[in-house]
């Protein structure tokens, strides 16, 4: 156990240095949108490409891995959103079941689960970075128009040309058609990318502090009470219960046939593990819902996983999840 958070260790450390700089005032809150763009269009999409124009392209069209991933996400969505809607509307309950069912797999499970399990985790980390950003984002912002009228419809076109506009899915396009042809870009190419790659990690977390420090600012002034009765339902939920309904759905599937490979289900079960993606916040407060009940339940998750993903992790050593 000591193994896993020695692993771990340096990846939250840079997350809670970025939400120190943010808090303290030593970073600017009007910085947060520089480091996000650089991380969304330049760092991180050359990561991805490198993960997609290393895997072969066998892995990241695995059926049986979308299926298990896919499967599981909406079942959260679906739970989540019956759970709440009548207590809060279908707005707040729709992102409350996107912050339960995406983890923050971009950011943190790219550079995390490489770390740990190595280049067997790309195939499954991309399928479901792509699986979230294309359907479970687009339902659920569908659901959380459904209180007014004549609204899911046009949510749905907006998610969907937000997912166009992402450079993250073209990235992982263009790496796994790299992949399918055995293309290496030229030489000066080739290293600009993979500087652009390397840095995303440690970037890409340190954003993360000082947009979970902007969310913790603009949740200030709600009452404890009510902030514990919304947010801590949707926090078990996330780092609890997504795992073991991951790890369940998986191990149905194996028993049905599928060829869902160990180490996939491996992956997977982490990928539920991780906190709630910060991305969600920004969704919330662009559609009017509770953007500081969001804000809480992912600055929650991603404090508490630190102590929860290393467990996960023990627990699954014996299935193969040994770190590197």
């Amino acid at each position: 156990m000591f193994d896993v958070f020695l692993v771990t260790f340096p990846f939250f450390a840079l997350i809670a240095a970025g939400y120190a700089a943010a808090r303290r005032g030593v970073l600017p809150l009007e910085a947060i949108p520089g480091l996000n763009i650089f991380v969304l269009y330049f760092a991180l999409p050359c990561m991805l490409y490198r993960f997609g124009a290393s895997t072969p392209i066998a892995e990241l069209l695995d059926a049986s891995v979308a299926l298990a991933w896919g499967s599981c996400a909406l079942l959260v969505v679906g739970a989540v959103v019956m759970a709440s809607r009548r207590r809060i509307g279908w707005n707040d309950a729709a992102f409350g079941a996107l912050v339960a069912a995406f983890p923050n797999t971009g950011f943190i499970g790219v550079p995390l689960l490489g770390a740990i399990l190595g280049a067997s985790s790309a195939g499954p980390v991309i399928i479901a970075l792509i699986f979230d950003m294309v359907v479970t984002s687009s339902l659920c912002i569908a659901l959380s128009r459904l209180d007014g009228t004549n609204g899911a419809a046009r949510a749905l076109r907006q998610a969907l040309r937000g997912i166009l506009l992402n450079p993250m899915p073209w990235s992982i396009l263009l790496g796994a058609l790299a992949s399918a042809l055995r293309y290496r870009p030229p030489g000066p190419i080739d290293r600009t990318v993979s500087m652009l790659a390397d840095a995303a990690s440690p970037v890409a977390l340190f954003t993360i502090g000082t947009v979970l420090a902007r969310g913790a600012l603009l949740a200030r002034g709600r009452r404890r009470a009510d902030a514990l009765h919304e947010v801590l339902p949707v926090v078990a939920i996330k780092l609890f219960v997504h795992p073991l309904l991951m790890i369940g759905v998986a191990r149905l599937a194996m028993a049905a046939g599928l060829p869902l490979g160990n180490s996939a289900m491996v992956a997977l079960v982490l990928l539920a593990a991780l906190p709630s993606a910060s991305n969600v916040s920004m969704l919330a407060e662009r559609f009017g819902a509770d953007n500081g009940r969001v804000a809480r339940i992912i600055l929650w998750t991603t404090v508490a996983a630190f102590f929860t993903f290393p467990v996960v992790v023990g627990w699954l050593h014996p299935a193969g999840a040994a770190p590197n």
